[in-house]
């Protein structure tokens, strides 16, 4: 199963305060153990929301709005992508994960959808085959 972990935004990261190299190496070595379980797909960490933008949809009209953005609770940080054998495990390699800012922070698991979880959508063809990690119909890998 994939999941993605989303580190969510603080005042300090909004602010572009970097972690401590204390925090720093020890994300590293959590990183290079996700690595050597074979459980790290991707990751990488977000600049602040100012210099990130939104596009809201309403029917075909388009409106771009430019950060930051206000509600630092409801914004990413970072994120990794894991593949893991299901959700308790994704849970048991969070809780091990150091806190990379210098208060409280939070991390959220998402699971992807699959291939299975679209079915109604897909072909049978489709649905036998195999996950190359290529992105197929309606963006599922």
């Amino acid at each position: 199963m994939r999941v993605m972990v989303f580190g969510i935004a603080t005042e300090d990261s909004e602010q572009g305060t970097p972690p401590t190299a204390e925090a720093f190496a020890a994300m590293d070595r959590f990183m290079e153990e996700l690595v050597e379980a074979g459980v790290l797909v991707a990751g990488a960490g977000l600049k602040p929301s100012a210099e990130g933008k939104r596009i809201l949809f309403d029917g075909e009209e388009r409106t771009v709005i430019d950060g930051p953005f206000a509600e630092t609770k409801e914004l990413i940080a970072g994120f990794s992508i894991w593949e893991v054998k299901d959700m308790d495990e994704a849970v048991a390699w969070a809780k091990r994960c150091p806190n990379p800012m210098s208060g409280p922070c939070e991390i959220e698991i998402r699971p992807f959808l699959e291939a299975a979880d679209l079915a109604e959508f897909l072909t049978p063809e489709e649905l036998s085959t195999p996950r190359d990690g290529t992105r197929g119909k309606l963006g599922v890998a």
